[in-house]
């Protein structure tokens, strides 16, 4: 049975980048995997890092870090592939890490501030205010959009 207050929320999937929280919704998620061999492809954007095989399946792997114009680092123990679904695409995103799933009450979310020159507020839905955290809630179908 579903809940009143259930209908009110949306279960994301919380990861790190850099030292900002940032929020997805679980239904676009399939898995998250420690980072796997990535295989290169000539030619093609910067922030895409290649494609994994990943039970048989091609996937296409961005570094949200460059994405988001956000300084590099290198992977660590951490770090992890977030396989995420749109639409009939599947892609993978390096995050630095993945914490929590959390439940988000529809009513903590408030319109995206207004950044002037943050190339990663083109990417930004919203931000979720729980207890002492921000959760700045992604919007996929533009961090997935290669014209962005």
């Amino acid at each position: 049975m579903v809940t009143e207050a259930a209908l009110l929320d949306i279960k994301v999937i919380v990861f790190k980048l850099m030292d900002k929280e940032y929020a997805i919704p679980v239904d676009n998620v399939r898995s998250i995997e420690k980072v796997l061999h990535i295989t290169r492809v000539p030619k093609v954007s910067s922030y895409i890092k290649g494609v994994i095989n990943l039970r048989g399946v091609v996937t296409p792997i961005i570094d949200l870090r460059e994405r988001f114009s956000l300084a590099q680092s290198k992977y660590d123990v951490h770090t992890r592939i977030i396989i995420v679904k749109l639409d009939q695409k599947e892609v993978g995103l390096i995050v630095d890490s993945a914490n929590d799933v959390l439940d988000v009450p529809l009513s903590s979310i408030e319109p995206q501030p207004a950044v002037t020159g943050s190339i990663e507020a083109d990417f930004i839905s919203g931000v979720a205010k729980l207890d002492r955290r921000l959760l700045i809630m992604l919007k996929m179908e533009v961090v997935l959009d290669n014209n962005q």
